[in-house]
C-alpha cells in the first residue's frame, strides 16, 4: 500500500490509523532517511494506541515503554545500536512477542531479528513535489486488500 500526505498532520493521521488498527504481538518497522518524519509518524502511531503523554524517539535509551495505552507500546530506536547482542541485553524478544506493540526505528539495522510477521513502513521525501510531501510505503500488512491505493 502506498500513501502519499502533504503535511507532517497527514502523516501524524496516517500513523494515527496504523495505531487505531494494532494488535497484540505486532511489530512495525520504520524506514526511512533522518529528517523523514520518523517521530511524527511514531507520534501518530502512538496517539492511535490511546498514549496521550509526549513521544519523542528513545535515540540514546534504545528503547522507550509506554504503558498509558489500550496496548503496551515499545518503542525502538536502533540507530545507535553497535552489534545484535546489545538488543538481546535490552530484552527485545520480551517486547516482539508479547501481547504489547513493538515499533522500530532503525530497523534494517537489526533485520536478522525482525520478525517474519512485521509490517513495514517506508516515509520517503521528494523535494520536487515539495518540502512536505511524504510518500508512505506499508508493506507485508494483513489491512493491504481491504486499503489498498495501488
Amino acid at each position: 500500500m502506498i500513501i502519499e500526505t502533504s503535511s507532517q498532520k497527514e502523516t501524524f493521521e496516517i500513523a494515527q490509523k496504523l495505531g487505531e488498527m494494532a494488535n497484540p504481538g505486532d511489530v512495525f518497522t520504520l524506514h526511512g532517511d533522518l529528517g523523514v518524519g520518523k517521530t511524527v509518524f511514531s507520534q501518530g502511531f502512538g496517539k492511535g494506541l490511546g498514549i496521550s503523554e509526549p513521544i519523542n524517539s528513545p535515540t540514546f535509551t534504545i528503547l522507550q515503554v509506554y504503558d498509558s495505552g489500550r496496548l503496551p507500546f515499545f518503542h525502538f530506536d536502533v540507530y545507535r545500536i553497535g552489534d545484535l547482542d546489545e538488543m538481546d541485553e535490552i530484552g527485545y524478544e520480551d517486547c516482539f512477542y508479547s501481547n504489547g506493540v513493538s515499533l522500530v526505528e532503525w530497523a534494517e539495522l537489526i533485520e536478522p531479528l525482525i520478525p517474519e510477521h512485521a509490517i513495514h513502513v517506508t516515509i520517503e521525501k521528494n523535494l520536487e513535489k515539495g518540502f512536505d510531501y511524504r510518500k508512505i510505503t506499508i508493506e507485508n500488512m494483513r489491512y493491504e486488500d481491504e486499503n489498498s491505493s495501488d
